[in-house]
């Protein structure tokens, strides 16, 4: 595959994207010609292999992002003020034990950082008179504004990467619009990854067997495309509409859907003969937006 062209989205679970897109300044970035997206074009060498990464930072996505990451800092606060307030309520049995308590909490906390920490001796009378000595931690919270500022720095971006470095050959505006062009084939990949296809669950112990199964997993998708694609398409030619999960009219339905429709079908034999239960007109509608030959396993009812 060393001569095939490709692009795709990067993950930014590896650590040199993550990087990237939190420490870009704001001001490297240049409009793209589709609106509400910026970018910048980054040559890099990933795994042995030269490529081209994009930058890209979307408006209507970093408003977003923004949104969530100032929610997430207000209960992310709420919740290390409870913590501390629990912990400076503990009584240690010597100072150090306090120290580690509280540096234990404080890596616990994703925006925030412990400040003003103090800890206090604490003399209190036994019944024989005796003083017992313990400790107890006084320190407030207030916002890490390094990190906070890591995260509004990276709202909205994601990076695209290619191996096609020249940019005349695949400029950076085109390069996004493929990339906005595929995006129903990564929800198709999406989709293969879901818990129903149980992916996670088979142990293959050679490469053979894994490129296979990724052959398996591929028709499949292939098959759903088409499937789907033929559903939409019957619908728009008819100007007909089904219900969907909510039960409002759409022409647009998902096949994993129409799957869910027809779950409770099943062949029954009853003295002798074959049935097929749970068949209604609505089943019936919309077995008949597939072609002729899906027909043949309900033919005891068409």
């Amino acid at each position: 595959m060393s001569d095939l062209q490709w692009l795709c989205r990067v993950p930014l679970s590896i650590k040199s994207a993550q990087s990237l897109i939190s420490t870009l300044p704001e001001s490297e970035f240049i409009d793209s010609n589709l609106p509400g997206y910026k970018f910048v074009s980054k040559t890099v060498n990933y795994a042995e292999i030269e490529q081209r990464w994009l930058v890209v930072e979307s408006q209507e996505r970093r408003e977003s992002d923004l949104r969530k990451l100032s929610q997430k800092v207000i209960k992310a606060e709420s919740k290390a003020v409870q913590e501390l307030k629990k912990l400076s309520q503990e009584k240690f049995a010597c100072e150090a034990d306090a120290i580690i308590a509280l540096s234990k909490l404080s890596k616990q906390f994703k925006y925030h950082q412990i400040e003003d920490s103090k800890v206090t001796e604490i003399k209190s009378n036994q019944k024989d008179n005796r003083a017992k000595i313990s400790y107890q931690i006084s320190a407030t919270v207030s916002k890490n504004k390094s990190k906070i500022n890591t995260e509004i720095l990276s709202a909205g971006r994601f990076i695209i990467a290619t191996n096609v470095l020249e940019s005349k050959q695949l400029g950076d505006d085109l390069m996004l619009s493929e990339y906005k062009a595929q995006q129903s084939c990564e929800r198709g990949f999406g989709f293969l990854k879901d818990p129903l296809f149980f992916a996670d669950s088979i142990f293959l112990k050679s490469p053979a067997r894994i490129e296979s199964l990724g052959m398996i997993m591929g028709l499949c998708l292939l098959v759903y495309t088409l499937a789907q694609r033929q559903v939409r398409a019957a619908l728009k030619d008819s100007k007909s509409t089904i219900k969907n999960q909510l039960g409002k009219a759409t022409d647009r339905p998902t096949l994993r859907w129409i799957f869910q429709r027809f779950q409770c079908i099943h062949l029954v034999e009853f003295n002798n003969e074959k049935y097929v239960s749970n068949w209604n007109q609505d089943r019936d509608f919309i077995l008949n937006l597939l072609p002729d030959d899906c027909l043949q396993y309900y033919q005891l009812i068409t």
